[in-house]
């Protein structure tokens, strides 16, 4: 039997939170670990392929790097919009984390195909692939993935890093924010977040216009992208369902402490 999905509350500011037990703190160690563990060696080569590339895409017309940009936006407006409605009729046949990445393979194979005008129209598609399996994971940790604050933190994760050695990773001070659930709020979430996740595709679409291997690396890539993200969604909500119970300072602090632990690449301290 399967918790109620609820939306992130914080602890009573009126009663002291719990603190944090033995077993509170080695569920943070292994949240940490698994943030460390994301970039993996599949990532990193994602990482490298891309990067050889990325001379190359310097190279390309202000005008087709305007388009990633706009492409990453339209992909997470549409993806936060699709996912306010019910995960019924075709949601029901993706919500496994297996069939996301097969799905996500799939388009990205197809994406790949035509080089890089074909890999620009599949990446929304891609996006919207990664939002509901990330959406899916927020559901696991007791949030309602149909609420407009669930699926705002959903596009946090979109910002929360990426293969190169300069991303944040988990982004704590989210931990148990509560994010303004107006329209101009929806919208200066995503104009943030956009520009970090097109830096992120970037390195997907440099790989997908890489000669004959444009098929390949856009399965590959897809692939990792779905691995990469949700881990970073059991992260984010994880550490998110913790903070209900023991206060986002606590969970924040402790986390912080962990992941400097673990030199993780993700963290910037």
């Amino acid at each position: 039997m399967t918790a109620e999905p609820t939306t992130m509350h914080l602890v009573n500011p009126d009663d002291p939170p719990a603190q944090l037990n033995d077993g509170a703190r080695a569920h943070i160690a292994a949240l940490a670990a698994r943030q460390d563990n994301a970039t993996g060696v599949l990532m990193q080569v994602v990482s490298f392929l891309g990067g050889q590339v990325e001379d190359g895409m310097k190279l390309l017309p202000e005008r087709t790097r305007k388009r990633l940009d706009a492409a990453a936006t339209r992909g997470l407006r549409a993806s936060y919009d699709a996912a306010g409605r019910s995960q019924g009729g075709v949601g029901r046949f993706v919500a496994t984390d297996r069939a996301h990445k097969a799905l996500a393979t799939v388009s990205g194979a197809l994406g790949g195909l035509g080089g890089l005008p074909t890999a620009l129209v599949e990446l929304p598609l891609a996006t919207t692939v990664i939002f509901r399996a990330v959406q899916g994971i927020a559901a696991k940790h007791g949030e309602d993935p149909l609420s407009v604050e669930t699926r705002a933190q959903c596009l946090q994760v979109f910002g929360k890093g990426g293969p190169g050695d300069d991303d944040d990773g988990v982004d704590t001070t989210f931990v148990g924010a509560r994010i303004g659930l107006s329209g101009a709020a929806v919208n200066k979430l995503i104009s943030k977040v956009a520009p970090q996740f097109a830096a992120v595709l970037g390195q997907k679409l440099a790989a997908q216009t890489v000669p004959v291997l444009g098929a390949a690396a856009g399965a590959g890539t897809n692939y990792t992208f779905v691995t990469y993200y949700t881990e970073i969604a059991h992260v984010h909500f994880g550490l998110r369902k913790l903070a209900r119970t023991y206060g986002a300072d606590q969970v924040a602090d402790a986390f912080t402490q962990e992941a400097v632990k673990l030199k993780s690449p993700l963290f910037k301290a």
